[in-house]
């Protein structure tokens, strides 16, 4: 689609994605053509990034980037999410959604 791409893979919660998927059906629905989510996040970083000194932004990049630090560190001093040898336990993988080799 583009000439020089990269993609990426990102983990939202769910409530982020749901509100995306309201503003692609609106859009949608307004211009009478396909929005997809791959548009709308599109769209959305795109606008982000013109905007790096908007203090909005950087309040949300910095409550996220804290929020991380956060959930690493808790997972980090709870002995019951490691083993005996101190690595963390494997989590158990789904099969459901799985993508298989072609």
């Amino acid at each position: 689609m583009f000439a020089d791409e990269a993609r990426v893979l990102m983990v939202l919660p769910r409530d982020l994605v749901d509100r995306a998927r309201g503003l692609a059906g609106r859009a949608t629905m307004s211009m009478k053509l396909p929005v997809s989510l791959q548009i709308v996040f599109r769209a959305l970083i795109e606008e982000g990034l013109k905007r790096p000194t908007d203090p909005a932004l950087l309040a949300n990049v910095t409550r996220q980037a804290e929020t991380v630090r956060r959930i690493r560190s808790e997972s980090r001093r709870r002995p019951e999410l490691r083993t005996t040898d101190g690595n963390r336990a494997p989590r158990p993988r789904s099969t459901a959604g799985s993508r298989r080799s072609p």
